[in-house]
């Protein structure tokens, strides 16, 4: 299996209690660290406003992130869990992306999703579409974007993107390496059956939805049947999945990492919210020992999972999580 790893940017009430002046040297750190360490892949997430309700609590932006990790390391690759397709313009997106990938020596990713945080779409201005029209505006995004990185300039005149020549050079330097499919890798967040799983099946890299082993399976056996109507080897695309992950060296270990966490996140998200994150939590393939979490793991890659995107949520504050798991987990799994 391989392994990424989620770097805390504020979105998840993970910063609280950092001085936003100390925020960079802290979540820079943990990129290096992840840098020096078994992980194939860091990421972010796309937001602007803190969750499970908006907050002052401070949130950086996705791809401001981007070309700072892509000048701060040098090995690991660079991904954004989901960036949303509403957010920005999809010919404005590949520009960016393709600045990343220079910067970063080949190393970008593009996670994309149709976006679905009604407040901030809002609160910035976006409006909020109905889900359809979230939809299709990443249909259109991903072929702007596609044509982008794989002939230097996109045109389409789309229901929700008109684009009319957008050069986009330098091209990523991702658009000419051998062994992959054309330009940035796309990995397609979501587990929409007649949409958003047919948009993976034709660009996807990787995919990235969770749910349980029923539902995984039937998510990848759509994603096969539209692989098939599409003439696609399915065999071409890893199936990924985000983990949320506490281990501790015991069961009571485990436990006392997760009230911590939930002792930082009380005083901003009522008493309500915060049961729900426990129970989030709680039902987690990565919640436990380091044995209780690789069966869980290994017992999902038997399913068709390639890729596990781990998300701390005490990095900020204690790596001795994230250490045991790299000396067990990750080894298990190898």
């Amino acid at each position: 299996m391989r392994f990424g790893i989620f770097i805390p940017q504020g979105w998840r009430l993970d910063l609280v209690g950092i001085d936003p002046a100390q925020q960079w040297e802290a979540v820079n750190g943990l990129a290096q660290r992840a840098d020096a360490g078994p992980w194939e892949s860091l990421w972010v997430y796309d937001h602007f406003h803190t969750v499970p309700v908006a907050t002052q609590e401070a949130t950086h932006e996705a791809w401001t992130l981007m070309s700072a990790f892509a000048a701060s390391t040098s090995r690991i690759r660079l991904g954004q869990m989901c960036t949303c397709m509403g957010y920005r313009n999809p010919a404005y997106l590949a520009k960016v992306a393709a600045t990343v990938d220079i910067i970063s020596g080949g190393r970008a990713e593009m996670g994309i999703g149709g976006g679905w945080y009604e407040h901030e779409w809002r609160a910035y201005g976006y409006g909020f579409p109905e889900v359809r029209d979230r939809l299709a505006m990443l249909r259109e995004g991903v072929e702007i974007m596609h044509q982008a990185w794989t002939t230097g300039s996109a045109s389409l005149d789309g229901k929700y993107y008109q684009v009319d020549g957008a050069i986009v050079q330098p091209q990523p330097l991702q658009a000419t390496q051998p062994l992959q499919r054309p330009g940035i890798p796309f990995w397609i967040a979501g587990g929409g059956e007649k949409v958003t799983l047919k948009i993976a099946a034709k660009y996807a890299s990787y995919t990235n939805f969770a749910g349980s082993v029923e539902e995984f399976d039937h998510k990848l056996s759509v994603v096969r049947e539209h692989c098939a109507t599409l003439g696609r080897d399915p065999g071409e695309i890893t199936a990924s999945s985000n983990v949320n992950t506490i281990v501790g060296a015991t069961e009571a270990e485990a436990e006392e990492r997760l009230r911590a966490v939930l002792g930082r996140l009380a005083p901003f998200v009522g008493d309500e919210r915060l049961a729900g994150i426990e129970a989030e939590y709680r039902g987690s393939l990565g919640f436990g020992t380091p044995e209780q979490v690789a069966e869980r793991l290994q017992e999902r890659a038997s399913h068709g999972l390639g890729y596990a995107i781990h998300y701390f949520p005490e990095a900020a504050y204690d790596t001795s999580g994230i250490e045991l798991f790299e000396a067990e987990v990750v080894p298990a799994l190898a």
